[in-house]
């Protein structure tokens, strides 16, 4: 059986290579993308090698066009058996330098993006009574850590935590909920000079959205590790 695998924030960076590993490992992938000439050209890249990676346009930040994609995918038969929430922004600024539509913005794609993609693609996991759920954090969003770096980044990740959490506790035991910290990678978000390329990156995040029916759930992970929230 061919497990399907849904894919926020996939045009580029680590999003990008979390859908060719899973294309390698079996997985059809459904690649999505704010920017359709971006994300169709990144889905184009990954197919003309044999991975099978179909493009579906996305803002996760817009429930509505959550909901739609949800309802296509269900017209065309499709059910989402892994979903990777890794669409994400990093606005820089203070708290109290942060103005609130920032903040907002923030938000609205690191948490409420995961939140309206759980909430369209995780009752038919729990249906089905199998799923996997990555949301793909930060040590940014850790209050063991401080919640460190820029305030709305870090709020919105230590949200996007608590989401993890919750919603592990709500959904059956096939379906497994995790959060994952890819570390600091080498991407247009990380920088060059992060000392992790993408492919390294990625690989907790397959690692999770791959787990065996014995594997963990509720918990934030770098390298396959639990680290504190």
């Amino acid at each position: 059986m061919t497990r399907t695998a849904l894919v926020t924030g996939g045009n580029r960076g680590i999003g990008l290579e979390v859908c060719r590993q899973l294309a390698e490992r079996g997985l059809s992938v459904i690649l999505t993308a704010r920017d359709p000439g971006l994300g169709r050209a990144a889905a184009e890249q990954l197919a003309s090698g044999g991975a099978p990676v179909r493009f579906e346009p996305l803002d996760v930040a817009d429930a509505a066009a959550v909901a739609d994609l949800a309802g296509r995918l269900g017209v065309d038969g499709v059910q989402v058996d892994v979903l990777v929430n890794n669409a994400g922004i990093y606005p820089p600024g203070r708290v109290l330098e942060t103005p609130p539509e920032v903040m907002a913005e923030a938000l609205g794609v690191n948490y409420w993006g995961a939140f309206h993609s759980c909430r369209a693609f995780v009752p038919g996991m729990v249906a089905a009574g199998w799923g996997r759920v990555v949301n793909v954090s930060s040590g940014a969003g850790s209050f063991d850590d401080g919640i460190p770096g820029p305030a709305a980044y870090g709020i919105s990740k230590a949200a996007l935590n608590a989401l993890t959490l919750k919603l592990a506790l709500e959904v059956p035991e096939g379906v497994k909920v995790n959060a994952v910290c890819p570390g600091w990678v080498r991407t247009r978000m990380g920088g060059e000079g992060a000392p992790r390329d993408v492919a390294r990156g990625a690989e907790g995040i397959v690692w999770a959205a791959t787990l065996p029916d014995d594997g963990p759930s509720g918990g934030f992970f770098r390298d396959r590790t639990g680290i504190p929230w």
